[in-house]
């Protein structure tokens, strides 16, 4: 009942709370083999399952996992790219595409790391449309088996998603780093690239989100912040929310295991907005994009029902 009462309150005050785009929430979570899911905020910060709470999608492969999911726009408005960690080993990422968020194109298992035998994994990848390039650049996080270096961010390019550069190195700050993400905007007081990571240092112990700023999708990129938010933080996305920048980000270490934020107008004052955000129950890692009125209530309006 509760569920029904949240969908009819958001569907009755569409043409009112719809002024500006909504805010889509992909995640998944734990195992991490049931799929992707989706959630609906329309002000950035109350986000409500969509599809009854059930996965929006799910794996198609044996053996295959779904966590770590990114989707985004086509340059050209007309469409949508998702990629996710495919597994916790191996070379591999998972991508699919949609014309309307509604239905995937097959799942494929992308090799993107093949070139390297000695690789770990490829976790968190992520994608951006170089306007300069006309090609996409894919970033992720990988380690190796013959190194002692841990996890730094790997990048490869691609205009169709089915050939692909051979991957390079794309930062390296000199210790460890995963969970890669990228915003485009007034980063700082000046229009330019912000890359958010998370600072996986153990000793002494960090774990937390600090980012980089510089003047193209690929760099070059100045020093890191400070820390943004406490240690035990990963995931991080960035959506501008009015005047406000928001870091969503996982908070994963018990007994305050759930997504939280911080905002920002200037990227080096910080305040905590937990005190206003909600998330799905058990959302894990994931990203955050815009839809316009029409596409937020073709999405609100699919029930797949349970056990489907």
């Amino acid at each position: 009942m509760k569920r029904l009462l949240v969908l009819a309150c958001l569907l009755a005050c569409s043409s009112v709370c719809f002024a500006a785009d909504a805010y889509v929430f992909a995640y998944f979570k734990e195992p991490g083999t049931s799929g992707i899911y989706l959630a609906l905020s329309r002000d950035g910060y109350t986000f409500v399952p969509l599809n009854d709470g059930q996965p929006w999608v799910k794996p198609e492969q044996p053996g295959e996992i779904m966590r770590d999911v990114f989707i985004t726009r086509n340059p050209s408005g007309d469409g949508f790219r998702m990629v996710w960690m495919w597994g916790w080993k191996g070379d591999s990422l998972g991508y699919a595409e949609s014309k309307d968020l509604m239905t995937w194109s097959a799942q494929r298992e992308v090799p993107i790391m093949r070139e390297f035998p000695a690789v770990r994994n490829v976790w968190a990848p992520e994608t951006y449309w170089d306007a300069k390039a006309k090609e996409w650049l894919i970033i992720w996080s990988s380690s190796f088996n013959d190194s002692d270096r841990g996890n730094r961010i790997w990048a490869s390019r691609t205009r169709d998603f089915v050939s692909f550069s051979k991957p390079e190195m794309f930062f390296d700050p000199g210790f460890v780093v995963i969970d890669a993400t990228m915003f485009h905007g007034l980063v700082a007081g000046r229009e330019q690239w912000a890359l958010v990571v998370k600072d996986q240092t153990e000793e002494p112990l960090r774990y937390q989100v600090r980012w980089a700023a510089g003047p193209s999708v690929e760099g070059p990129w100045g020093p890191l912040s400070g820390p943004v938010t406490e240690s035990w933080s990963e995931g991080p996305s960035v959506v501008q929310v009015g005047d406000e920048f928001v870091v969503y980000y996982d908070h994963y270490r018990a007994p305050r295991a759930r997504y939280e934020g911080v905002e920002t107008k200037d990227w080096i004052h910080w305040e905590s907005v937990n005190d206003r955000m909600s998330f799905p129950q058990g959302a894990k890692h994931g990203s955050f994009f815009r839809v316009s009125e029409a596409e937020a209530e073709r999405l609100l309006r699919r029930h797949d029902g349970a056990g489907r």
